[in-house]
């Protein structure tokens, strides 16, 4: 803020027209008269006359202090400055240890803007009278006109130890620290100001200000709505009051007060990157990178500039030109830790983990423990397939931190190797890893899926259809599980014979699709396993008998209702002959008739796997579905049961089937299939039953 300037006629040394002289003084009897008669003529205010009785006077004197410094003061009236201060020297000539014509001298400098000069007078009357405070007012306004606020803070603070109701000290000094953006000091004179009369307070800009930059938003709004009150053109108080909008989240308003300023000040560039911030908040991104791309052109060394545009690019997902403003970024600044961030996650999310990589690295050439830096390292060597890193790298991070996420990609990258091992047919190795991984709490099937692989690799068949077993268990919608399974069994062993069923129920089969249909679930015809050859590895004789005992026990156990003995029997019998579909079979059934279907489902896909052509298998398999309401997989279970046997157990797949359709709202398909069901069955009381459902539907 400008200091108002004017002449301090209180320090003037004028020679006031007194009976009483300096004590330094002299004058002759006619000198002193025409020193009179000067006084009345400046009191009539006739200068001229007054000058003219002074310079008589000082020609008959011989020269007086007195009246070189009356002269000089009415020199000083009518804006004769030079020859006012030529007289003031003159006087100083007489009495160099006069302070107070050093202080009129001081003025005369100011008044004419020679601050430099001003000052210099000024402090040669406070080392001659260092007791006269008020000198350091006139210090404080030159020293702030100068710029030196710093002085001028001092000066105005030690004037206002003795004057401290002093008003237009304190407003000075306020601006003095306004102006070198010591905001807190600022902010306390301003508020000691209004204070102490707010209906007189002028300052409302100002101390608007003081309070943005010193966070305090809230209230900054209030004294900057009052200074546009005041004059709606301060366009300066706009720009403060969008700030202080935008720092209390109120963009919309925030958004009004920086059109209104770019309106009236159009080449005003400094406010567009703040303003440019603001569209950015309010998702007007468009608008947002014009505003950034004219503060660059008028501040192309502004790094903000830059990095504020990449920002918005970034969050637009378009990396490309967020890199592009990135690099420009720091080429300026090339320290900037937080830039080369910013590009690696770009290159990272445009998956140039390569890239990626070489900034992470550089991060962490100054920040090696960075841990989101770090991890995201970790995710991207697992990308690119460089498992043993990564593996390294996510064990280091979880021993700092023990995250789910760390946890998991750890177990996925485990898995992933164990996959790459066995690939190279390191099938020992794989085996270790896919073991840590289940051991670090990995669930899906393919960790299981790879052990199969692995053990297959090592000759374990064992094992390996055990892992099968528990991949396809976990994720029974990969048919990749099932079909490998079904080639490893076609692989290890070929079927002789065919595996039939021969409990053939006379009760009616029917569907579980309410509580009270009953249900027939078809039980193996034969007690001992299908009879196996097997070209890439014989099964002895010795561990097929031992598989029928097991069997056997297991049979007896089920027909007394031992269903946890029997399953663990079924299944020693698998560990001996894993391709026993029979054997699977009775496994579902035991499931189904123990209500859990999932598990039944598992078993009876198992079977098929197995066997393909495995008529129960399919049949169990439909019934397990419909129970689940899965029509439509029950459907093509029921269907596949056609295809293998058309007449399979004197017609109820069609019947089944027929079942399936009506509940699905397909009458037309059920009462076909009802029909053929008719022709295949012999049973004349099931057949009126199966007519009469027919007609409903018709």
């Amino acid at each position: 803020m400008d200091i108002r300037k004017k002449i301090l006629t209180a320090f003037l040394v004028s020679g006031l027209c007194i009976n009483i002289l300096p004590v330094y003084s002299y004058m002759s009897p006619e000198a002193s008269a025409l020193y009179q008669q000067a006084c009345s003529a400046e009191h009539q205010q006739d200068l001229k006359g007054a000058i003219a009785k002074l310079e008589q006077a000082i020609t008959v004197s011989g020269g007086d202090a007195m009246l070189y410094t009356k002269l000089a003061g009415i020199y000083s009236e009518i804006d004769e400055y030079d020859k006012a201060l030529e007289n003031y020297n003159k006087v100083i000539k007489i009495n160099p240890d006069d302070a107070f014509i050093y202080i009129s001298i001081g003025s005369i400098y100011e008044n004419q803007a020679k601050y430099k000069e001003a000052k210099e007078a000024y402090n040669k009357a406070l080392d001659l009278f260092p007791e006269y405070k008020y000198n350091y007012f006139n210090l404080g306004n030159v020293n702030y006109q100068l710029k030196n606020y710093k002085d001028a803070i001092k000066d105005y603070n030690s004037f206002l130890e003795t004057y401290s109701g002093h008003l237009e000290a304190r407003e000075n000094l306020a601006a003095s620290y306004l102006a070198i953006k010591d905001y807190s000091n600022s902010e306390v004179q301003y508020k000691i100001i209004y204070d102490k009369n707010p209906d007189s307070f002028k300052h409302y800009y100002e101390y608007g200000i003081s309070l943005l930059n010193n966070n305090d938003s809230e209230k900054a709004a209030k004294f900057l709505e009052k200074a546009i009150e005041i004059d709606s053109e301060n366009y300066s108080a706009h720009l403060g009051l969008a700030q202080a909008y935008q720092d209390l989240g109120k963009n919309e308003m925030s958004y009004e007060q920086y059109q209104i300023v770019l309106k009236n000040v159009p080449n005003l560039n400094t406010v567009r990157l703040d303003y440019a911030n603001l569209l950015a908040d309010m998702e007007k991104n468009t608008e947002a990178v014009e505003q950034y791309n004219m503060y660059i052109k008028a501040y192309p060394n502004d790094v903000n500039g830059y990095i504020n545009i990449a920002n918005v690019y970034k969050k637009l997902q378009n990396y490309d030109k967020a890199i592009e403003n990135y690099l420009i970024a720091i080429s300026k600044d090339g320290e900037n830790i937080n830039l080369k961030k910013d590009i690696a996650h770009c290159y990272h999310n445009k998956k140039d983990y390569k890239t990626a990589l070489k900034y992470y690295d550089e991060v962490l050439a100054t920040n090696p423990k960075d841990f989101n830096i770090r991890f995201n390292k970790a995710l991207a060597l697992h990308a690119l397939n460089q498992y043993e890193d990564a593996i390294a790298l996510y064990k280091e991070l979880l021993s700092e931190k023990n995250e789910k996420i760390i946890k998991n990609n750890l177990n996925d990258a485990l898995v992933s190797r164990g996959h790459e091992l066995v690939k190279a047919d390191d099938a020992k190795s794989a085996i270790i890893y896919f073991k840590e991984a289940i051991k670090g709490g990995y669930t899906e099937g393919y960790v299981y899926y790879g052990l199969a692989k692995a053990y297959r690799k090592e000759g374990d068949n064992t094992k390996a259809a055990e892992n099968y077993e528990k991949a396809i268990a976990i994720d029974p919608e990969k048919t990749a599980y099932s079909a490998e399974y079904s080639d490893f069994i076609s692989a290890l062993y070929s079927t002789s014979t065919q595996v039939t069923s021969a409990d053939n129920s006379s009760d009616l089969p029917s569907i579980n699709l309410t509580v009270n249909t009953p249900e027939t679930i078809k039980e193996p015809e034969k007690t001992k396993p299908a009879q196996t050859t097997a070209p890439k590895q014989e099964i002895s004789d010795v561990a097929v008998k031992k598989s029928e005992e097991f069997i056997a026990q297991g049979d007896k156990n089920y027909k007394e209702n031992n269903y946890d003995a029997a399953v663990k029997n079924y299944q020693d019998a698998l560990q001996l002959v894993p391709n026993d579909a029979v054997t699977l079979l009775k496994i579902g059934n035991i499931y189904k008739m123990k209500e859990d279907n999932t598990k039944a489902i598992n078993f009876y896909q198992k079977s098929i796997i197995v066997n393909p052509e495995y008529a129960d298998g399919w049949f169990n398999l439909g019934l397990a579905y419909a129970n689940e309401n899965n029509l439509i997989e029950s459907q093509k279970s029921f269907e596949k049961v056609i295809e293998i046997n058309p007449d399979y157990n004197s017609g109820y797949a069609y019947y089944a089937l027929g079942m399936a359709f009506e509940h699905q709202g397909k009458k037309a398909d059920a009462v076909k299939n009802y029909k053929t069901f008719i022709k295949h069955n012999n049973d004349k009381d099931l057949k009126n039953t199966v007519e009469e459902m027919i007609k409903k539907l018709q």
